[in-house]
């Protein structure tokens, strides 16, 4: 058996899959915000109780978390310290000439202010040359100074990154040495093994934002692994990467960095995965959760992984999968503006207090307060009536909030929240697909997360798509993704040579350490070397460009000069499929060479339903009455997701429920079950 975890901003998600008896256990827990590992312990006991199952049949517990997320939003991360080079101090604060997307026009808007303040910031004497060779020796008196002075600041982290060190870097394993002498209870990350590559700012805010969380998360891992060892005894705990694979608990408590935004990895994991269950190879997953709307691309199967993104408005250089997210969620708040226009979000109830309907305190009109009034939810299969809901709370927080101060009738302003919310959303998809050059109607739209298959019709019918899939587990497919995730290491080694300068001998050896190095890694943790799967990257620019697109090399040792004009070929043909246009006749530099090494987990074996025609009678619990927009209030046929067969239609209007999801058809759509539970709705 294998545990997947996704603790979000609302709740927190498990799934339990049996690969020998092809089944998945789902369970839902509330989040506790102010201590996480309790809600992930309090889930495991319900999931395993569900289940009938015992701890000693898990092999594997896959973990994505929002600690690290939480703490760069909420900034509550560690006291941190940098020593830097001589006459670099200030890198975070010149960093880039780019403004931020919101604010190209805005001279007021401003980068987010460094998570190191000046003060402990440090300069030590040491320089390496941009070809790796020591120009000025490492002073380690000035290296005692930096770390006394950090000591006496009280930091709790150092973050270490000189000039060039992912060339040559002896001089930051030194400093390191000195920290740990000077000032031993403080973490240290350096940027040679953080972030071993060129771009200095880059560099600096990745390695700085890992020793930033880094207290955090070990606080955090050693509490959970604390609890698990004292009920359980020992277990296999992984933790998710933003990357999409997982990484052992050791690595996780040295790379803080790699964990931010794992839970929305985990649903593009696993929103490949049912895409390709359901027959389509490009899909927009949008996740819809409580507090936040996360939006990931999946083409030819696999979700789109980038080199490098930003956190929180800090760039980060490590591999991430492509997810964008904004605040639009079940929990997000309605409220209007000064100007007398309704809004809604990005404040979200969030699990404490929760929507007004939850009874837990929330008196605030939020998205499902919405859903509720209108007739979305059954306020008595909320969970599977776990949390029974109070629609008077629902009904009388809109009123209160929105419908008395617009002069609106009680429907008209929930569906004024669900229909604003949902263009919230819209434009969010358009947004990021369009940045990345493709057409929306090109592709299927995969709705999950608890509150996404709500909204998922109306999304496709605004951006004129023909298909929805509603996968199966879909209020848990982060966590199921966390499942389903491979072993992944990312290593990378800045070449930065041109066409002329590069040679095979070069690249063949550079390629062979890392891929040495990668196998290794895997072979400590027991992957069986059948197992291993290695790729082989570069980036590449033309000469004058400013960034790369990473291009596939072909794996052969040792390279010849046909394997490097092959791969500069890709790359033309790559950067025409990005930017419509190559330059076949300009240098190609190569900046970095990249090499994933994969440890390929068995396929999870999911469940298939038995056949049973077209007609879903057997499915169906009843009817209530449910608002349309044009339409009113439509008494409208309810089924049991659970009761569905593959084969089975529903034509549109209809609600199928699930204990901890609801899926709306609005009129003139077509649904169709799978094999897999899938639920394949086409729009007319």
């Amino acid at each position: 058996m294998r545990l997947g975890i996704d603790v979000g901003g609302t709740f927190t998600d498990l799934v339990l899959v049996d690969g020998e008896r092809q089944k998945v256990t789902c369970a839902k827990t509330f989040t506790t915000r102010t201590d996480p590992a309790q809600g992930v312990m309090t889930g495991i006991d319900k999931l395993l109780e569900a289940a009938g199952a015992s701890i000693r049949d898990v092999e594997t517990i896959v973990h994505g978390t929002t600690i690290g997320t939480n703490a760069l939003i909420e900034r509550k991360g560690a006291r941190v310290g940098l020593i830097t080079t001589e006459g670099f101090r200030d890198v975070l604060d010149i960093a880039r000439i780019e403004r931020p997307d919101a604010g190209l026009y805005d001279m007021s808007v401003d980068l987010p202010q460094p998570l190191v303040r000046r003060m402990l910031r440090c300069e030590v004497r040491e320089r390496v040359g941009f070809d790796g060779t020591v120009v000025i020796p490492l002073d380690e008196e000035s290296v005692r100074r930096a770390a006394g002075v950090l000591r006496d600041a009280r930091a709790e982290s150092i973050a270490v990154c000189l000039l060039f060190s992912f060339l040559e870097p002896a001089h930051e394993r030194r400093v390191r040495e000195i920290c740990r002498e000077v000032h031993p209870t403080a973490l240290v990350s350096l940027s040679c093994e953080i972030a071993p590559e060129y771009r200095e700012y880059e560099r600096t805010s990745t390695t700085v934002i890992n020793a930033y969380l880094q207290p955090i998360v070990q606080r955090y891992l050693d509490s959970l692994v604390g609890r698990l060892q004292e009920k359980y005894g020992a277990v296999d705990l992984r933790i998710l990467q933003t990357s999409g694979g997982m990484m052992p608990l050791a690595v996780a408590r040295e790379h803080a960095v790699r964990i931010v935004n794992s839970g929305p990895a985990g649903g593009a994991v696993a929103c490949a995965l049912m895409g390709r269950l359901a027959g389509e190879t490009r899909v927009i997953g949008v996740d819809m959760g409580g507090t936040s709307f996360d939006i990931g691309l999946v083409e030819d199967g696999r979700p789109r992984v980038a080199a490098e993104g930003e956190f929180e408005g800090f760039p980060v250089k490590i591999p991430m999968v492509d997810v964008q997210g904004i605040g639009a969620g079940g929990g997000s708040i309605a409220w209007i503006d000064r100007g007398g226009a309704l809004n809604v979000g990005p404040q979200s109830a969030s699990s404490e207090p929760g929507p007004a309907c939850y009874g837990r305190g929330g008196e605030l009109p939020t998205v499902t307060d919405a859903n509720l009034v209108l007739g979305r939810i059954n306020p008595d299969y909320f969970l599977g009536g776990e949390i029974p809901l109070h629609p008077d709370r629902a009904r009388a927080a809109i009123e209160t909030h929105v419908a008395r101060p617009l002069g609106l009738s009680l429907e008209e302003a929930a569906y004024g929240i669900v229909r604003l919310v949902t263009a919230n959303m819209v434009k969010g998809i358009s947004v990021s697909v369009v940045e990345k050059g493709h057409d929306a109607r090109e592709f299927a739209l995969l709705a999950f997360g608890g509150a996404g298959p709500l909204h998922a019709v109306e999304i496709a019918d605004l951006l004129s798509m023909k298909k929805v899939i509603v996968p199966n587990f879909p209020a848990a497919l982060s966590a199921l993704g966390a499942a389903a995730s491979d072993t992944r290491h990312d290593y990378v080694q800045t070449l930065a040579l041109s066409e002329k300068d590069v040679t095979p001998e070069k690249l063949t050896r550079v390629f062979g350490a890392l891929e040495d190095a990668g196998r290794r890694q895997l072979a400590d943790e027991r992957v069986p070397a059948d197992a291993v799967e290695i790729v082989w990257l570069a980036d590449l620019r033309y000469q004058g460009q400013s960034y790369e697109l990473s291009t596939p090399v072909p794996q052969r040792r040792p390279l010849g000069r046909a394997e490097v004009e092959e791969t500069i070929r890709r790359f033309h043909e790559l950067h025409r499929k990005v930017y419509e246009f190559s330059a076949v006749d300009e240098l190609v530099e190569f900046v970095n060479v990249r090499l994933i090494a994969v440890g390929k987990q068995k396929p999870l074996a999911l469940p298939r339903l038995a056949a049973a025609g077209t007609d879903p009678a057997p499915a169906r619990k009843g009817a209530r009455k449910v608002y349309f927009a044009g339409l009113g209030f439509v008494e409208t046929p309810v089924f049991e997701r659970a009761r569905l067969a593959s084969g089975n239609r529903i034509q549109g209007p209809a609600l199928i429920e699930e204990p901890a999801s609801v899926t709306v058809l609005i009129p003139q759509t077509r649904l169709q079950v799978d094999d897999y539970g899938n639920l394949s709705i086409a729009l007319e």
